[in-house]
């Protein structure tokens, strides 16, 4: 059965440099402090660096929580992460790029995964776009303000 892999692309700016976007990005603990996940969960710890790491995420609007294990951590540059249960998708991973940006940081919040109900792929394309979209600039207001 042919499988069309979605893609999502969000960019957002910040005024923060991008070690401090880097920081609340590679701290799943600060997430409930700008995106819409009420409730964070550590189910495993990763490695000296947080590579490995599977959180659970408790989310608005959602009885069943997200699974996740942070799959890349490159310092002010890159944070990655794969989906591990709570949606129904598969091959879901995501990436958080951090370019800096005339004082500020160029972010850019993508993503990649196939649907695991055929014809259902562009609806989660659809949702996921917005809720990328909140999630981006949660996360570059709230490091713009932050210590």
């Amino acid at each position: 059965m042919y499988h069309m892999v979605q893609r999502v692309d969000v960019k957002v700016r910040s005024d923060a440099p991008p070690e401090r976007v880097y920081r609340l990005a590679a701290d799943s603990a600060t997430w409930p402090d700008w995106s819409p996940v009420l409730r964070y969960e550590r189910e495993r710890a990763g490695d000296a660096n947080g590579v490995g790491e599977v959180r659970v995420f408790h989310n608005r609007g959602r009885k069943e929580p997200t699974r996740e294990e942070v799959v890349e951590l490159t310092p002010n540059r890159r944070v990655g992460y794969a989906l591990l249960s709570g949606l129904a998708i598969r091959d879901y991973r995501a990436f958080i790029d951090l370019t800096p940006d005339d004082g500020g940081t160029a972010i850019r919040w993508h993503s990649s995964f196939d649907a695991k109900v055929p014809g259902t792929g562009w609806l989660y394309r659809l949702v996921l776009q917005a809720v990328i979209g909140r999630y981006a600039r949660g996360l570059a207001a709230h490091a713009a303000v932050a210590d």
